[in-house]
């Protein structure tokens, strides 16, 4: 057999093993917080210099697209696999909860709103915009 087929037979079995191996969750939980990383002491490489901002560049560019909401639906709202009234229930939110929203789209008409919000709550689900209250500004499209 010639080398290069041996190669390609290998790296095809690595990929085979990394899909098996690597997991994927369609749990309603949230996935468990890492421990953020110690802050460098001051003076020490890496650590900010007096009087600058404590986030570095990327965390702050991490919390630009960081869209917040409120359920406004008494009954509370349902969580969807698409932007449509139509789609598989896979969760929900109750009244008055916070939701992280990761950016918005153009879907079925809810009370006269066509808005739908992409939301991150340990899935990704989408929530009609008629039932959540921006907090602070109105999320990205996608």
């Amino acid at each position: 057999m010639p080398l290069r087929s041996l190669a390609l037979g290998a790296a095809a079995l690595a990929a085979t093993s990394f899909i098996a191996t690597t997991s994927f969750t369609t749990s309603r939980e949230p996935a468990p917080a890492s421990a953020p990383a110690p802050a460098p002491a001051p003076g020490t490489p890496g650590s900010p210099a007096p009087g600058a901002p404590a986030t570095t560049p990327i965390a702050a560019a991490a919390h630009a697209h960081d869209y917040t909401g409120r359920v406004i639906a008494k009954s509370g709202l349902l969580l969807r696999d698409k932007p449509t009234r139509g789609s598989r229930i896979i969760g929900s939110a109750a009244y008055g909860s916070i939701v992280h929203i990761f950016c918005k789209t153009q879907g079925d008409t809810v009370n006269g709103n066509d808005r739908w919000y992409l939301l991150t709550d340990g899935t990704w689900a989408w929530g009609s915009a008629a039932y959540i209250s921006n907090i602070g500004a109105a999320p990205r499209w996608c």
